[in-house]
């Protein structure tokens, strides 16, 4: 099974919210995830969780994330440096 690490849209229409999951990648974007490592609110460009020990233990065991997942990841990174 290929898992990715990606995000999930929640949220009301206009009021977009998105939950970082760990998915099979044959699965649909809302589809059932393995678990739930953070929320991301996209119109305030902020992470409201981000459970980062959890993800990196997804990339341990081969979890490939999405490029947007990357970048929120080296946001959390550089955010918990300052």
């Amino acid at each position: 099974m290929a898992v990715k690490i990606r995000l999930a849209r929640i949220g009301k229409k206009n009021a977009p919210f998105a939950r970082i999951v760990a998915i099979d990648s044959r699965k649909k974007r809302d589809g059932a995830f393995l678990e739930d490592l953070g929320t991301y609110d996209i119109q305030n460009s902020k992470l409201v969780h981000f459970h980062e020990e959890r993800v990196n233990h997804w990339i341990k065991l081969g979890a490939q994330p999405s490029e947007t997942v990357k970048k929120l990841h080296r946001m959390h990174k550089d955010s918990v440096a300052a």
